[in-house]
């Protein structure tokens, strides 16, 4: 029965922490049995098939889309009819249990699936959620969703996400990339605090993101790259260039590209054919465009490729750019600075031809 609680101006309804208490009347149960095969029941004691004596029902709160429903565990319990007439002891065998996903709660995988998806994926707060499923008869508390996502999140997404860690830092080649991200609750900083989320992704496969955390400095990075050795595609970030010896940062051509084109268009349309930044752009795409033509090859063909066809390029690029003079705050002034300043870097994915020309991979996914 509903119990009410008097508080001032209105009376509050007490929210039940049983299942029958939050879900409506009518709803549906999906009956689920579990039981142990004949061949499997055999009494150790005299061979004779196991009958059921008992069985316990698991009840769970199953959440799919536009659909709620009961579901019943049913897990028998078998025991041997000769040795309960005729032996002192009667042998009992129980039907093997589904590990709860939550201990003790009424909580299914589908449930916290569906309200972290609508969180996490399709950003509706837990409150809103709240009210969706209220408008549906099921008195189900942001509390308990918060509790119920928290409790995953530590129990079965925390052990994946280490293992996807240890996993990364045994690959050679690695991108990296941040942006900023505001974190509302920070233990000693205010709701408004500037924060990061760092992402790192494996060369060739799916992205492995950080946690968020609250500067940008490198010691976060090396961190989480602790016990890595190789090559690491990152941004200009001057916080990746001093990280560890034995992680070489790789320059991303799609930053510099990128400038020269701002540059372009920062100038009058008529002012922009046969222009300096256009110039630089130009050696960007030459490049660009002999990647595409070696993305098929094995690594070490397109090494020897990269080598013969690529590198005379940046070294007329680097040459043509000490020739070129314009203002530091201007926008080729720009793209010229971060060409010389990003040169170490830049080149080295001549040194491998796992290596990428671009940061794209990592900019991609953390978007």
């Amino acid at each position: 029965p509903t119990k009410s609680t008097t508080v001032s101006a209105h009376t509050r309804k007490k929210r039940s922490s049983n299942l029958d208490g939050v879900l409506p009347e009518n709803i549906s149960v999906e009956v689920v049995e579990h039981g142990i095969p004949e061949g499997e029941r055999v009494c150790d004691a005299c061979g004779t098939v196991m009958e059921r004596i008992g069985k316990e029902t698991v009840r769970t709160l199953v959440l799919r889309p536009a659909t709620a429903t009961i579901r019943e565990d049913v897990y028998y319990t078998y025991a041997c009819p000769e040795c309960k007439t005729d032996a002192a002891e009667t042998p009992v065998r129980e039907t093997g249990r589904v590990p709860s996903v939550i201990p003790g709660s009424f909580a299914s995988p589908e449930a916290i699936a569906h309200i972290m998806v609508q969180k996490f994926v399709m950003a509706s707060p837990l409150y809103r959620q709240e009210q969706e499923l209220n408008r549906s008869g099921i008195q189900l508390s942001r509390q308990t969703m918060s509790n119920w996502v928290l409790r995953v999140a530590e129990d079965w997404l925390k052990p994946v996400y280490e293992e996807l860690h240890r996993r990364l830092l045994q690959r050679q080649v690695l991108h990296a990339d941040e942006t900023t991200l505001q974190v509302l609750k920070l233990e000693g900083r205010t709701a408004r605090s500037k924060c990061y989320m760092w992402l790192y992704h494996i060369s060739g496969g799916r992205e492995v993101p950080h946690c968020a955390v609250p500067t940008q400095k490198a010691e976060n990075a090396a961190a989480f790259l602790e016990g890595f050795s190789g090559w690491l595609h990152a941004d200009g970030y001057a916080g990746y260039h001093r990280l560890p010896e034995n992680i070489r940062v790789v320059g991303c051509w799609a930053h510099l590209r990128r400038k020269f084109d701002e540059a372009v268009n920062a100038l009058p349309k008529e002012q922009q054919v046969g222009c300096t930044a256009l110039e630089g752009l130009q050696y960007c795409n030459i490049l660009f465009a002999i990647e595409k033509e070696l993305a098929d090859l094995p690594p070490e063909e397109r090494y020897i490729q990269r080598l013969a066809r690529s590198k005379p390029v940046m070294d007329a690029l680097l040459a043509w750019a000490e020739t070129k003079t314009a203002p530091p705050k201007s926008s080729l002034g720009k793209a010229l600075y971060y060409l010389r300043e990003q040169w170490p870097y830049l080149k080295r994915f001549l040194e491998d031809g796992r290596l990428e020309i671009s940061n794209n991979r990592a900019e991609r996914s953390i978007k």
